[in-house]
């Protein structure tokens, strides 16, 4: 049995489905008295990945864990080696965790101490790990659904400053791999897109799909960070924008980890807006 947490998210439903393709009994936590939409196979288990006393019933039987953070467990939360304990004694022997590029470029980023903490506690767990670092998601341009349906325009920060974003299925087929396949013990992965792709070039992606003109709005990083303040801590504003408008050379690298995972290129970013094109209609 496998216990996938963060399954209401980009990647923890789309891991949950692929591993009960597998034929794998799959476990979805998630903090929800009741999640709907399920792929077929998966049960859903209420529970909190930063309460690991809520996690022991989810675990009983369970030989593989996802671990996602989100939200508030980003920044605070109990020890790491909690969580890691009670699943060791509940007898799972595989945690996939699921960190960040930033871990690798940035080291001593306030944003992800948190990650940073996990990432070792897996390291020094008698578990067999394996640590994902991803890139920025693909995903985020969910952020333009809104004025691209309304307004047909993009408004962002750093117009022609390209990173390689990776579309969170690849993601999720990376992780299933991890759990199912025993060769990528001990191993971390940094995860990437095929290309280094701007946000004015990805506003002309949406526009080239949807066949309508989009206008891209090049924000100030002034009132990148006023919109961003409604939602994001400050430390994670400062660090998030500084990737954004900077970046170091390093998270401008194309990552070959995700090919040599899956053995196929990883998702174009034109790929990620054809599946969810209905979101920006």
């Amino acid at each position: 049995m496998i216990v996938v947490t963060g399954a209401t998210g980009n990647v923890g439903r789309t891991l949950a489905g692929l591993l009960a393709e597998a034929g794998k009994e799959t476990v979805a936590v998630s903090r929800r008295p009741q999640l709907t939409g399920l792929p077929a196979g998966v049960r859903h288990a209420r529970a909190d990945v930063g309460d690991s006393a809520s996690m022991r019933p989810a675990l009983e039987g369970a030989n593989a864990l996802f671990v996602l953070l989100g939200g508030e467990l980003n920044s605070r939360g109990e020890s790491p080696g909690a969580l890691l304990d009670v699943a060791e004694k509940a007898g799972v022997e595989r945690v996939v965790l699921l960190s960040s590029q930033i871990n690798s470029t940035r080291p001593q980023a306030l944003s992800h101490t948190r990650l940073r903490e996990f990432e070792a506690a897996a390291r020094a767990s008698a578990l067999d790990f394996t640590i994902l670092r991803p890139s920025g998601f693909a995903s985020n341009a969910f952020a333009w659904t809104e004025p691209v349906r309304t307004k047909r325009m993009i408004f962002a920060p750093f117009g022609d400053v390209a990173l390689p974003v990776i579309d969170p299925a690849d993601i999720a087929a990376v992780a299933a791999a991890a759990l199912l396949e025993d060769c990528h013990t001990g191993l971390t992965y940094e995860l990437t897109g095929p290309e280094a792709i701007s946000p004015r070039q990805q506003a002309a992606v949406i526009s080239e799909a949807l066949g309508e003109a989009v206008t891209f709005v090049e924000l100030s990083r002034e009132d990148a960070h006023a919109h961003m303040a409604r939602f994001m801590p400050q430390e994670v504003i400062n660090g998030t924008l500084d990737i954004l408008g900077v970046p170091l050379p390093a998270e401008q690298e194309i990552s070959p980890d995700v090919e040599k995972v899956l053995h196929r290129p990883a998702n174009t970013f034109g790929k990620w807006v054809a599946r969810n094109l209905p979101a920006f209609q």
